[in-house]
């Protein structure tokens, strides 16, 4: 395969990855509301968060592998807002992990904050995933 087509398809399995996993952590967080909010961070979803993480880590480097292949300038506009889109959701998801890490070993926390971080992670990824697709070059 050729490398500007296999990086196409590790940044947008990564993108699916990481959608993928925040919905499915989103809906077992609905489900299991009422046993407490440590129950997302059981050991079978640790592979998720440890997995979402990998696809987080990886997106800047084969995004950027992409834009230096196909030869587009780093200033574009909406390669710019996307990668300070990035920066956000990927601190305010890193943030929500250790706050649900703490929530998970000494039960306390606010659920109220931890909402709204998940919101603009998920919010942010999902505006990278259209300017992606988009790209208004």
């Amino acid at each position: 395969m050729e490398t500007l087509t296999t990086l196409k398809v590790l940044h947008v399995a990564a993108t699916v990855v990481i959608l993928a996993s925040g919905l499915g952590l989103a809906a077992l967080t609905w489900r299991n509301r009422s046993e407490g909010a440590a129950s997302t961070m059981q050991r079978p979803w640790l592979f998720i968060w440890c997995l979402m993480l990998i696809a987080m880590l990886s997106m800047p480097f084969t995004g950027w592998w992409l834009v230096h292949l196909v030869g587009w300038p780093l200033g574009q506009l909406w390669i710019l807002g996307s990668s300070v889109i990035y920066a956000v959701a990927a601190f305010s998801a890193v943030w929500l992990l250790v706050r649900l890490n703490r929530l998970w070993t000494s039960g306390k926390g606010n659920r109220t904050f931890n909402l709204a971080l998940a919101i603009v992670s998920g919010v942010g990824f999902v505006a990278i995933a259209a300017l992606m697709g988009a790209k208004p070059v």
